[in-house]
């Protein structure tokens, strides 16, 4: 199974002065292209004894600050940012042939910033995040439909939910962004932004070979 890439190259020249920028041009092609929730990213986290864990969330937000998922603090993967903040984030946007990687530090937003996004989501949405203990041992599927029906009672349609007080935003601060585009015979592009120092201006570009 070989899928030859034919693609624009990616050029040095080309690229946004930063990585959020950048960032920005490529989310919104791949938003334009219709690609299925192009803010899917799989999110990699590490045990303190060194065993990784990956799984796909949603980006909410990013602006120059980086980029911002909410979740359940309780959850495994906010568990292992709190033992070892040091992550990546993998967009794969398959039919453009094309993927971002980050890495950086995570850490929890502010809870105002939590609270204004949480009002935001769809009622069922809010009901679900105080239903389910992310990552807990539950006994069927039934158990968490019970107490999600129970809450749906007690906060109705058009009833405010406040933001559960373990749930909320994680916002990784990137050190590294890699865009790569596949091209033919595997002669991909990887041009990955480092940061050198705090504020704008404070990246350098290099080139890796595919």
């Amino acid at each position: 199974m070989r899928e030859q890439y034919r693609s624009t190259p990616l050029d040095e020249t080309t690229l946004a002065a930063g990585p959020m920028d950048q960032f920005a041009r490529w989310f919104a092609e791949a938003a334009a292209a219709a690609l299925l929730e192009p803010n899917a990213m799989v999110v990699a986290t590490a045990a303190p004894d060194g065993r990784p864990s990956t799984r796909t969330v949603l980006l909410k937000q990013y602006d120059e600050r980086g980029f911002v998922f909410f979740t359940n603090y309780r959850s495994r993967k906010v568990r292992e940012i709190d033992a070892n903040p040091y992550v990546s984030l993998l967009f794969p946007w398959h039919p453009l042939a094309r993927q971002i990687i980050v890495t950086g530090i995570a850490s929890r937003i502010g809870r105002d910033e939590t609270a204004a996004y949480f009002r935001t989501r769809p009622h069922g949405s809010q009901l679900g995040a105080w239903a389910s203990e992310q990552s807990a041992v539950i006994g069927s599927r039934e158990e968490l439909l019970r107490g999600y029906e129970e809450l749906a009672a007690r906060y109705p349609e058009g009833e405010q939910v406040p933001a559960p007080p373990e749930w909320g935003g994680i916002r990784v601060v990137p050190d590294a962004v890699e865009f790569w585009q596949g091209h033919e015979n595997r002669l991909h592009d990887r041009l990955r932004y480092v940061r050198t120092q705090q504020g704008p201006g404070g990246w350098s570009v290099e080139r890796l070979a595919p």
